[in-house]
């Protein structure tokens, strides 16, 4: 009998992948997965994509089913953080006062919603956007249209949950730091197509421009004044400005941090015993031989699978290529490479974007290191075969419709 024990600090996406894949690989000890909120494991892209839409059920967003934690023996504890970390005596304090003796320990503690120092931010009607009580709210709110709403950020959260408002037929306005909406993501080319999209959908822009004051009456939200001074009627007002991770229980316990919790290849951090995955993890890239710490769902499933592996001693890395999707309107956009290698590259397209149906690829040093299809299907598989394979391309052939990209790619 062993008496192990693995503690898992997060019930996102990355803890609870961690411990299927636990009981996956064979692990006969004891694992405990600690929820921050009353709530299992979920995943968060249909957050602000099908299930704020009303196209998915709750059920559609756990990442396992209801029954598997208790027919798998882990043990979920919903609404019981980490509060403190003994990392010489491998003890981990709950915030209710319960102790846990830990043999191994996972932080995936993911990020909170970065929150801005905004006058009126406080009145009624005046939300940001993270977990599934945040997108069960704003569903209720935007349901039956009619309301005027502003989106204060411009990032992939602040576009998907624009596009949502509008199809439910409200007003929507959106602010942003950029000139152009995602130019800071991929450009000003493309997100010039995506500013098109809205625009064509009725969603209006005021680029660049920040909120400088909430305004409200009788403690509800009534306007936003923006600082160009213009004052923007809004019955609701969603902030959606990035996230910051949740870092504070590994501070506290003295673990390196560096964006995130530094960790290496295999996941491992500076403490003993301790690892980090998901939102929260500055992970080394072998790819490129820095560290990466990524917010989407793709980084934190891999990232479970890979810390629960060394967990146990097993030789894994984190080496997949990150990728990550966006669904608004009628276009749907998948993108995997590295944005960091990207960066100042002006991207070969092979398409056409006012059709709305393209590949756009970022090349550096004359091989592919990212690539954006949209509206395209089956086409990720060999893009990620272009930028793992470090395989140098011709432009032209890139941009040619007519080249399969399979034939871009050594034969097998």
């Amino acid at each position: 009998m062993t008496t192990e024990h693995i503690v898992i600090a997060g019930g996102g996406l990355a803890g609870a992948t961690a411990g299927k894949t636990l009981r996956a690989e064979g692990f006969e000890g004891s694992v405990t997965v600690l929820c921050a909120e009353e709530q299992p494991p979920y995943l968060r892209p249909p957050l602000s994509k099908e299930f704020l839409l009303g196209k998915a059920g709750e059920e559609t967003v756990s990442v396992l089913p209801p029954g598997w934690y208790q027919e798998n023996g882990v043990e979920l504890l919903m609404g019981e953080p980490a509060s403190s970390i003994d990392t010489t005596r491998h003890l981990l304090a709950l915030a209710g006062g319960r102790v846990l003796q830990y043999s191994k320990l996972l932080l995936a503690t993911g990020a909170q919603p970065r929150r801005i120092p905004l006058p009126g931010s406080d009145l009624d009607g005046v939300m940001t956007f993270r977990t599934l009580a945040d997108s069960k709210r704003l569903r209720g709110l935007l349901d039956g249209g009619g309301k005027r709403v502003v989106m204060v950020g411009s990032g992939w959260i602040g576009m998907e949950l624009a596009a949502a408002a509008r199809s439910y037929g409200n007003d929507v306005t959106l602010l942003g730091l950029e000139d152009i909406p995602l130019s800071a993501a991929i450009g000003p080319e493309l997100g010039g197509f995506f500013r098109t999209l809205h625009e064509a959908n009725g969603v209006q822009f005021r680029l660049p421009a920040s909120a400088a004051e909430i305004t409200g009456q009788d403690g509800r939200v009534t306007a936003v004044v923006t600082n160009t001074g213009e004052s923007l009627p809004a019955d609701l007002v969603v902030i959606a400005v990035g996230v910051v991770p949740d870092t504070a229980l590994a501070e506290a316990a003295g673990v390196e941090l560096r964006n995130g919790i530094l960790v290496d290849a295999s996941l491992r951090t500076s403490a003993p015993d301790v690892f980090a995955a998901g939102d929260v993890a500055n992970a080394l890239h072998p790819f490129t031989g820095e560290h990466h710490r990524s917010e989407h769902w793709h980084n934190a499933l891999h990232g479970g699978k890979v810390a629960a592996k060394a967990m146990l001693g097993q030789a894994a890395v984190l080496d997949m290529v990150p990728y990550f999707y966006t669904d608004q309107f009628t276009v749907s956009m998948e993108y995997s490479g590295f944005p960091t290698l990207a960066a100042g590259t002006t991207p070969v397209i092979r398409g056409s974007l006012d059709e709305g149906s393209f590949i756009a690829y970022w090349l550096r040093d004359g091989a592919v290191v990212a690539g954006m299809s949209v509206n395209q299907r089956r086409v990720q598989k060999p893009i990620k075969a272009l930028i793992s394979g470090r395989i140098p391309v011709d432009a032209g052939q890139l941009s040619d419709p007519g080249v399969p990209l399979e034939e871009l790619l050594p034969a097998a």
